[in-house]
């Protein structure tokens, strides 16, 4: 399995895929016709290489309440259909990239999920052929606000705080909608396990319901919703997803 990286290397963003143990530049559009080239010498690893937020998406849009388990810690009934909301690309941060907690908003809280990396134009996308508009999977951690969420009754501002979406390490190729492991981490301490199989909404039906209401563009990422296990985070406390097929993204923790 092929694994997409964006990477600076030597000053430079620029896209490499890990395979089979070895990370080579890619030549071309990822969103379209792609090689790989030479091989990069210390690979991931690599002197002057720092792994970026594998896309830049024009905006990521997130399901809410997608696991039952979720729903029922949060005290809220199960929905009916697929509860989406936005976080604004100025939340998007890369692997170890600092998690910033704003001053005064109270309680801040990690979500470890699923990522689908959008690969072409998607509008009204039956479910049916779902997987031909998806790129790959990324992990995503979908950090909220939590005493915010639970006074308002939109997520815009809860959820949209700059540094609010690390997404990473990669966008793993060729993987389908097989059910994997998600864990959420904060420090030594594993908050979240779950499995993708407990999703209220499959993957195929919340492409064909989001794609029906806005036009997804290459690189935008469906963030599908995270299990029970939430609770807060500080300042000096790293946060692990662990996504199964994918890998980890690790974030620390800091005051803003």
């Amino acid at each position: 399995m092929d694994r997409l990286y964006r990477i600076e290397y030597q000053g430079t963003p620029q896209y490499a895929v890990e395979r089979e143990g070895t990370l080579h530049r890619v030549g071309g559009d990822i969103f379209g016709a792609w090689t790989a080239g030479d091989a990069i010498v210390g690979g991931l690893s690599a002197t002057g290489l720092r792994v970026l937020a594998p896309v830049k998406p024009s905006k990521v849009v997130c399901v809410g309440l997608n696991y039952k388990d979720h729903a029922a810690e949060s005290g809220k009934a199960l929905p009916a259909e697929p509860l989406i909301f936005i976080k604004p690309s100025t939340a998007v941060i890369g692997p170890d990239d600092a998690i910033r907690l704003p001053p005064g908003v109270g309680r801040v809280d990690p979500e470890a999920e699923l990522g689908l990396v959008i690969g072409r134009r998607a509008h009204r996308v039956p479910r049916a052929r779902a997987w031909e508009y998806i790129l790959g999977l990324t992990c995503v951690n979908d950090v909220t606000a939590r005493d915010l969420q639970k006074k308002e009754s939109q997520y815009t501002r809860a959820k949209g705080f700059d540094t609010f979406a690390p997404i990473g390490p990669c966008i793993a190729l060729g993987l389908t909608g097989e059910a994997r492991s998600i864990e959420g981490w904060v420090n030594a301490e594993r908050r979240q396990a779950s499995s993708t199989r407990h999703l209220i909404f499959s993957i195929e039906h919340i492409v064909e319901f989001i794609t029906f209401v806005m036009t997804l563009e290459p690189g935008d990422v469906i963030a599908t919703g995270t299990p029970e296990g939430i609770a807060p985070i500080h300042a000096g406390d790293m946060v692990t997803i662990k996504l199964e097929g994918v890998g980890e993204l690790k974030n620390p923790v800091e005051n803003e």
